[in-house]
């Protein structure tokens, strides 16, 4: 039994024996296991932070570029590129915005980037492409590689003079040479030039001849009051950069005339806008002038000095008559060489715009408003063109070019009556002249005849149902009681129409408007908000329909919308949309609101209305060939009085070769047709 127990106890300590080494075994496995995966966990954490700072690194750079944000750009590059560079941080910065502001970098996108770890240096290789607009064209697929860095757990961008082009070296530089396009004329429709290129003689400073001190400070205001420039200014001018003694610092276009000799100015004939019309053409033409930084901040392709269109057809045809530059931008090398040229272009000129104007005829109508506010719009109505469209008073577009004073602009903006407003595109109340739209709508609903009389007696007038309160339509003349549709128009009789209106109902009466382009806009190239039948296009009360009928309530339409809306008549029912440029081919933009028997009957009625002794425009009866007219008269309120704005529509009733829309701010129609009865016949022979 006991030699058993001890075979039992030496069974055991055996055991004892190789399990204690093989649980040190173990243990040592698993904390070597252990140590080695946490190692690798550290290492992949590591690894995954710097990715991390690489990634956002990267992207944080090409944000900065691509937003020309050169404060935060340098912030993103090593101090030890810096360093080596003949550059602080901050010129880095300045030297970018120098170049990219230089050749009009902008749009810079199509960024593509690529980052790889180098084993063998354990840097990040970071790789990228860049392309972007400049004003000689778009520059494409520029590559750029370089490296970043690591200072205590954070990462730059290594920098150096490639960075900013490929291929740039240290001591090289970008130039830029470009031949600038000519701008494009606005000719009327002969050819003649409404705006263009031409001659003009610049006054400029000769700063070393100013002389010093107290000499100096006399001649700049001796110079001053001269030209009518601030002393300031012309002080600026002389502290640009490139201003030596010997400079020719321009300051203003002078006119031949008025070159007064005086100490420390020089003159040179220089290339200049013109614009031959002057005051006659102003609201058309406009006027150029130099880009500011908000031009160039919304093109990028602009640069400092750049002519673009200011103001009117110069401004609204501005990227057609502008045209494109054309040279390169290139890398220079210290020697002067050129190393590389990074894009070229040739430059093109502007285009010539034709305008259907006839530069004669504008000149004429202009004069004849004899500088009262005013406007006069000439229509082909068969085709639309506008043969005229002038505006009263104006203003001299030279003057923006030759450097207007501030005494000059002040004049004009203080001036009540509004040199800058284009009166020709301005909504007004158009007055009787709508009856014209009033009485073929009238006719094609039926409720209008030629046969139908009203029975009116007196002056004043309003339904018996006192649907009006207190309100009344008047007339200006009580001479026919039973008043008929021919009548009416020749008498101008408000009441009719404002009777035709109530039986025609709004419905009816709204519905048949509408086919006119009321709200629409008519696509001209100048500013003109749409007609109008009221101010929610809605005739809910009486008044308001009855009022409309004859050209008064929320009604407003501009000259150019009434010569437009009013061709209806003389084109057998379809009215013509006006246009300004002059096409070779292409058909007149129509459509047919009212029937053809309905305008014929209403054209014969406005010829018989200026035959007839007693019609308001009985005066263009004088003329040398048959016309057929509408005259109006609105009354406006301001300021607690009425005044009166007096229109009248004329057309050519032989041959159509024209229509005519007159208006004269604060007279009568009849002011209006004799102003402009003397011109009248001029018409006849321009098309």
């Amino acid at each position: 039994m006991k030699k058993s127990s001890n075979s039992f106890n030496n069974k055991k300590n055996s055991k004892k024996v190789w399990l204690v080494p093989l649980i040190v075994i173990l243990v040592i496995i698993v904390g070597v296991g252990g140590y080695f995966l946490y190692s690798n966990w550290q290492a992949n954490q590591e690894a995954q932070r710097r990715q991390s700072l690489a990634e956002e690194l990267s992207q944080s750079y090409l944000d900065a570029l691509a937003d020309n944000d050169m404060t935060e750009f340098v912030t993103l590059l090593s101090e030890e590129s810096i360093s080596e560079a003949p550059y602080t941080r901050e010129e880095i910065g300045e030297r970018y915005e120098t170049i990219f502001s230089g050749i009009g970098a902008g749009n810079i996108d199509n960024m593509e980037y690529e980052l790889v770890l180098d084993e063998e240096t354990d840097q990040y290789k970071f790789s990228y492409t860049l392309a972007m607009d400049t004003s000689l064209g778009r520059l494409e697929d520029l590559k750029y590689q370089t490296t970043f860095s690591e200072v205590e757990d954070e990462m730059f961008v290594d920098w150096d003079t490639s960075l900013i082009f490929p291929d740039m070296e240290e001591g090289d530089t970008v130039k830029l040479s470009y031949d600038e396009g000519e701008r494009g004329s606005i000719n009327d429709r002969n050819g003649n030039m409404l705006a263009g290129n031409g001659s003009a003689w610049e006054a400029g400073l000769l700063p070393g001849a100013l002389g010093e001190g107290d000499v100096r400070n006399e001649q700049l205001s001796n110079i001053s009051e001269n030209f009518g420039l601030e002393v300031s200014s012309l002080e600026e001018l002389l502290e640009q950069s490139w201003v030596t003694d010997e400079s020719f610092v321009p300051i203003k276009v002078v006119d031949e005339e008025n070159r007064p000799e005086l100490s420390g100015v020089v003159y040179r004939q220089t290339e200049s806008r013109m614009y031959p019309l002057g005051e006659a053409a102003a609201h058309l033409t406009g006027y150029v002038g130099e880009v500011t930084a908000e031009d160039i901040e919304s093109n990028p392709t602009l640069q400092s000095g750049d002519t673009v269109g200011k103001a009117g057809l110069e401004a609204a045809f501005d990227e057609r008559l502008r045209g494109t530059k054309g040279g390169q931008i290139y890398i220079e090398t210290e020697a002067g060489e050129t190393k590389k040229v990074l894009v070229e272009s040739e430059k093109q000129d502007g285009e010539n715009i034709r305008l259907t104007i006839d530069m004669g005829l504008q000149q004429e109508m202009y004069d004849q408003l004899q500088g009262d506010p005013g406007s006069a719009v000439v229509m082909a109505p068969d085709s639309g063109e506008l043969l005229v469209a002038t505006s009263s008073p104006s203003y001299d577009p030279q003057l923006f070019i030759e450097g207007i004073s501030n005494e000059q602009y002040q004049s004009y903006t203080e001036n009540e009556d509004s040199p800058f407003l284009a009166r020709f595109a301005q909504r007004y109340a158009p007055g009787s002249t709508f009856k014209i739209l009033t009485s073929m709508i009238g006719l094609d609903l039926g409720v209008t005849t030629p046969d139908k009389t009203h029975t009116i007696e007196g002056l004043e007038w309003q339904p018996e149902d006192n649907s009006f309160g207190d309100h009344k339509i008047t007339r200006v003349s009580d001479a026919v009681t039973e008043v008929d549709l021919q009548a009416a128009i020749t008498y101008s009789d408000n009441i009719y129409f404002a009777m035709e209106a109530l039986e025609m109902g709004e419905n009816e009466f709204v519905e048949k408007l509408s086919q006119f382009p009321f709200g629409a806009n008519m696509n001209l190239p100048f500013s003109m908000q749409p007609a109008q039948i009221s101010n929610d296009g809605t005739l809910s009360r009486p008044t308001l329909l009855a009022d409309t009928a004859y050209g008064q309530g929320e009604l407003l339409m501009s000259p150019i919308h009434q010569i437009s809306f009013y061709s209806a008549v003389v084109n057998e029912g379809a009215m013509t949309f006006p246009k300004l440029e002059l096409e070779e081919e292409g058909e007149a933009n129509q459509l047919s609101p009212v029937t053809a028997e309905s305008a014929k009957l209403i054209k014969e009625d406005l010829i018989t209305a200026v035959q007839d002794t007693n019609g308001t425009a009985h005066a263009f009866s004088k003329l040398p060939f048959t016309v057929g007219a509408k005259t109006g008269t609105a009354e406006i309120s301001e300021d607690g009085e009425n005044v009166t704005n007096g229109f009248v529509y004329a057309f050519d009733a032989e041959d159509n070769d024209f229509t005519f829309l007159g208006f004269l701010e604060g007279q009568s129609s009849g002011d209006v047709v004799d102003r402009f009865l003397p011109v009248l016949s001029d018409l006849k022979a321009t098309e």
